[in-house]
């Protein structure tokens, strides 16, 4: 119990066994919160003023959380001194928090208990406890009383929360600095002097040293304030045994140990200051991904020691850059030192007791590769394709004339001699009857000439009549041409004259082509890279959209040697023969053919067009 604590328990009226005068009581404890020395005085004084002025009897307990909002929450304070909670406050109070609002038991009963949290900045520090009979006084009044009083809590608790921002300022403005400081250094062992260099003039030390660790023990990387260390072999040593001692024990050690640390092994530590007359050797470990990599020993000389915030400010410094420097570190390595730490950690991560993923990675890819060394497959060549009629006959107008009648048009099926279309006859007929009237008057005009026996008229009248006779038998075989009948069965692949019916048509115009049905050859269009694969009598496999569930089989035939570009892409036809007979096969079907070239390893059958590409880069690039 402290020496306060100890004061205000003497003067608690029920310690005494005589009458006491309640004005000196509460003199003194008015003398004692002016004059508190810390916080603990502060509110154990507080607490006893509030309760003295809420009634003689009434008994008080603070309860304040180590962490704002989340505790844990503990008395710090009670009324009178040395009084134990009893369980209504106990309940007020776990009421009080949780639910951060007042809370009153015993309402309308002699006893009253009362609850009031403290919240300052949004957050809950704790909550104060009051109980007592409180004669005459409504509980409104009660805690209006409370809520005034706890302005001193908030007054506390706004000093002292300034003061850990302060010093947390302080803390990250020394980390960053020194961060800076690493940073501006190109070199692994350059950054490692400065930042001993700044260190020790920031937080005033005798010496720092910096090590890290090689085959599990500490090797001193930089000192400050020396610029060759190699000649002070026992101090280096030391420096790195004390630093050994640090890292086995994953944690801070200071020497002298503060009363309050918990127990540490600081054996090395003081033969380290002893040694050396030093005031204090403070040692905090570097960690890169939850790994002791390193640690910084800093020395005061002797009368000098280091404070709580010193040495949360080294551990901060310590945290920020042990990443950095690990980086920097492993950066400015020998490259062949990089290589074989690269593949000693690799064997480690595959041989070793651990690493589970990278040895699964490890199989996963072994077999990928197994699989890809042995694996073949049947290389095709994929190619647009269309079918075609082996035959195809077009049909065009006979003559010049009009379009009359279409009985047929593209996809229709016809059969031999049917018609298809016929042209306007009407002054072919015309003709025709004017043909027939001129022979039979040269018939009437014969007939006279024979009568009169001029046999001179007689021969010139004969030659008309042939010549009519002829004209005629012109005009009966234009009039049969006006009908365009079918030359075979089949199939009609192009002609739909439906949009020129009463238009005129030229003489060899197409109106109409045709294939037979039943004989179909396949036109591939294949890619200028894969030309070279192909050889007359392959044998492939097509399938076409209007039947994707029906094979097609065919065999190559003819390669044309002319290029052919459409669709941004260079091709060569190939025609192919149809060696798989379907009844609903038409010609102008379209679909995808694969041509079976060989038997290859898969992967050179996945990537052959991706080296053909590398190969005429690198040809198109190199000197």
């Amino acid at each position: 119990m402290t020496e306060e604590a100890r004061t205000l328990s003497a003067l608690d009226p029920a310690s005494l066994g005589a009458p006491v005068s309640y004005a000196m009581l509460d003199q003194t404890l008015w003398a004692q919160f002016q004059s508190a020395a810390d916080a603990e005085q502060f509110l154990q004084t507080w607490l006893a003023l509030q309760c003295r002025q809420l009634g003689k009897d009434a008994q008080g307990l603070l309860v304040i959380g180590e962490v704002p909002d989340s505790g844990p929450f503990q008395p710090v304070a009670a009324w009178p001194a040395g009084q134990r909670r009893t369980a209504s406050m106990q309940k007020a109070a776990d009421q009080a928090l949780n639910t951060r609002s007042a809370v009153v038991l015993g309402e309308g009963e002699p006893v009253r208990t009362m609850a009031q949290p403290l919240v300052v900045f949004g957050q809950l520090f704790g909550a104060i406890v009051v109980s007592g009979a409180f004669d005459g006084v409504a509980t409104a009044q009660l805690f209006r009383q409370l809520q005034w009083g706890t302005g001193w809590i908030e007054a506390v608790l706004r000093r002292e929360q300034e003061v850990k921002d302060g010093e947390l300022r302080e803390r990250v403005s020394v980390a960053f600095d020194m961060l800076a400081t690493v940073l501006e250094q190109p070199r692994f062992a350059t950054a490692c002097n400065a930042l001993v260099t700044d260190l020790a003039r920031r937080l005033d030390c005798e010496r720092v040293s910096i090590g890290f660790v090689k085959r599990k023990r500490h090797r001193i990387a930089a000192m400050s304030h020396t610029s060759g260390f190699s000649k002070r072999a026992n101090l280096v040593r030391d420096i790195a045994i004390a630093m050994d001692e640090a890292a086995d024990q994953r944690t801070v050690i200071l020497w002298p140990a503060p009363d309050d640390w918990d127990f540490r092994v600081v054996r090395a530590h003081k033969d380290l200051g002893e040694t050396y007359s030093a005031g204090a050797v403070l040692t905090v470990p570097l960690q890169a991904e939850g790994e002791i990599i390193g640690a910084l020993l800093f020395e005061r000389p002797a009368g000098a020691g280091f404070t709580s915030s010193e040495i949360e400010s080294c551990d901060a410094v310590a945290s920020v850059i042990g990443p950095v420097l690990t980086d920097r570190r492993a950066n400015d390595r020998w490259l062949t030192t990089k290589v074989w730490h690269s593949v000693v950690g690799f064997t480690k991560a595959t041989l070793g007791p651990s690493y589970f993923g990278t040895k699964l990675a490890t199989l996963v890819l072994a077999a990928v590769v197994a699989f890809f060394a042995f694996a073949k497959t049947d290389h095709v060549v994929k190619s647009p394709a269309q079918i075609t009629g082996e035959v195809q006959r077009t049909i065009v107008a006979p003559f010049t004339g009009y379009l009359a009648a279409q009985y047929a048009s593209a996809g229709d099926l016809v059969a031999e001699a049917e018609l298809l279309a016929t042209l306007d006859d009407k002054d072919l007929t015309l003709d025709q009857l004017r043909l027939v009237t001129s022979r039979q008057q040269r018939q009437s005009e014969l007939d006279q000439a024979l009568a009169e026996r001029d046999m001179a008229q007689v021969n010139i009248i004969r030659a008309q009549m042939a010549q009519s006779d002829a004209q005629l038998a012109l005009s009966e075989e234009q009039l049969a041409r006006t009908k365009i009948r079918a030359p075979f069965d089949g199939y009609v692949v192009e002609g739909d004259l439906r949009q020129s019916i009463g238009g005129s048509v030229e003489r060899g115009e197409t109106l109409f082509r045709i294939s037979p049905l039943g004989a179909f050859r396949v036109i591939l269009e294949v890619d200028e890279r894969d030309l070279d694969d192909i050889v007359v009598g392959q044998k492939g496999s097509l399938r076409v959209s209007a039947m994707p569930e029906t094979p097609l089989d065919y065999r190559v035939e003819t390669i044309t040697p002319l290029a052919q570009q459409s669709d941004g892409r260079n091709w060569f036809r190939v025609e192919a023969t149809l060696l798989t007979e379907a009844a609903d096969l038409r010609p102008g079907m379209q679909g995808v053919a694969r041509t079976d070239i060989d038997e290859r390893l898969l992967i050179t059958s996945l990537t052959d067009r991706l080296v053909d590409w590398a190969r005429l880069f690198a040809w198109r690039w190199a000197p």
